[in-house]
């Protein structure tokens, strides 16, 4: 780990194995603004207009990670992240600590813990509840994409009895058409392409699965985490969302809804794994034979 200048941003913190890059900023956030290979592209979305940008009570998106609490409602989601964090570095691990939100009284957490070698990270986030009173919520994790890529998810799979029972839940905001010519719903996997000059579009499911990828650039980015059987999970049962628009996409995971208690915590852990030389599936056979492979690689 080091610091250094990034984007405008003179005090963020860069952590590398020399062969994943990640960066961290601390005069706003808690956020990651960039995650890729050592010398190469960032796999995450920048906003240019908005790097380097501090203060005001304006909800920036800035690009990069960054960590929300669902049910997504206004005001309460779009607390703004503009003010410096708190930087701790344990070890391997970097924990960098919002200050309690003032319209919720939720504090936001990332601990952040680069594997020694290899392009894998382990994210750990964390919501406290640091107000007068118990908050319903749930961590929503998102990753910003940079525009040009494709979204893997794969639909859930459940055993029912003779096949009786529906086995999973499909959710859809009121701008999402499902004539979409970005969306392929498959058999086994949905595949949503981002493209320029597109309305957005939002889909979520219960992915018990849980894995996501974006393939871009070349590379394919993978998160895993841990979906707990019988949770209620907000937006009708959803553990992963995908969002895009014309800019960029959005790969999101969700954690159960719970009850904060004041004082009281919740964390949901993401992997991350970073693959070169990956090539789009132009099939689910090719996600069969290329993809999922790579996907059990990762942690």
């Amino acid at each position: 780990m080091q610091n250094t200048a990034y984007g405008g941003w003179p005090n963020c913190i860069r952590l590398t194995n020399d062969t994943l890059e990640l960066i961290v900023t601390t005069d706003v956030g808690p956020r990651i603004i960039r995650m890729g290979f050592a010398g190469k592209d960032n796999m995450f979305k920048e906003y240019k207009d908005m790097m380097g940008m501090t203060g005001g009570d304006e909800w920036r998106i800035y690009g990069g990670h960054r960590l929300w609490h669902s049910p997504e409602v206004r005001p309460r989601t779009y607390e703004p992240d503009n003010s410096p964090v708190k930087a701790v570095i344990d070890g391997s691990t970097l924990k960098v600590v919002q200050p309690t939100e003032k319209g919720t009284g939720i504090q936001k957490e990332l601990e952040i813990t680069l594997s020694a070698q290899g392009a894998k990270a382990r994210i750990l986030h964390r919501l406290r509840n640091n107000g007068p009173w118990p908050v319903e919520l749930a961590a929503w994790c998102l990753s910003v994409m940079d525009a040009g890529g494709m979204a893997i998810v794969p639909h859930p799979v459940k055993a029912t009895p003779d096949r009786l029972l529906p086995n999973w839940s499909l959710t859809l905001w009121p701008y999402t058409d499902m004539n979409d010519q970005r969306v392929s719903w498959g058999t086994r996997y949905i595949r949503l392409r981002q493209m320029p000059g597109t309305e957005p579009i939002k889909i979520g499911l219960s992915n018990n699965e849980g894995w996501g990828a974006y393939l871009n650039k070349g590379q394919m980015f993978v998160k895993k985490f841990s979906y707990i059987e019988g949770a209620t999970y907000p937006d009708f049962g959803c553990s992963m969302e995908v969002y895009t628009n014309a800019e960029m996409l959005e790969l999101e995971t969700v954690g159960p809804l719970t009850t904060l208690e004041p004082g009281a915590s919740v964390e949901h852990a993401e992997i991350w794994q970073l693959f070169d030389k990956v090539k789009v599936p132009a099939s689910e056979a090719d996600i069969e034979r290329d993809i999922v492979p790579l996907v059990k690689q990762a942690g």
